[in-house]
């Protein structure tokens, strides 16, 4: 218990929260339109919450492969804003292990950090090995 799992640092770019966008058909302003956003709390653009869940799957897929994609579970809370030319980092470890008869069930504690160590999304995932 307690082993980390792979982490992850990407450096975000508006580029890439445009992509996003496409890619989810989510236009919202505070994503796309720097000149919106600025007159926002926030300042400027910020990243979809799912494009920072999506590294988070990528970690998790990398450390725990097919068993993740068919039969993982996320529960996560965001925390802060993650903006354009952020750089995160995207990790976790396991935090307990449940041994059953046929089965074998983890649970990770995982999250995204950005360089200044902020929590931007904090959760678990379980997944069935």
């Amino acid at each position: 218990m307690g082993a980390e799992l792979p982490s992850l640092a990407k450096t975000l770019s508006q580029e890439k929260i445009d992509r996003y966008a496409r890619a989810s058909g989510d236009f919202n302003p505070i994503h796309v339109d720097p000149a919106f956003a600025a007159q926002t709390p926030f300042g400027g653009t910020i990243a979809h919450g799912m494009l920072l869940l999506a590294y988070l799957s990528e970690v998790l897929t990398a450390a725990f492969g097919q068993a993740w994609l068919s039969d993982g579970r996320l529960k996560v809370r965001f925390k802060g804003a993650a903006r354009s030319e952020d750089a995160v980092t995207v990790g976790g470890h396991i935090q307990r292990v449940q041994e059953g008869h046929e089965e074998r069930r983890l649970w990770c504690d995982v999250g995204c950090l950005n360089q200044q160590g902020e929590v931007l999304v904090a959760g678990q995932a379980e997944v069935k090995l």
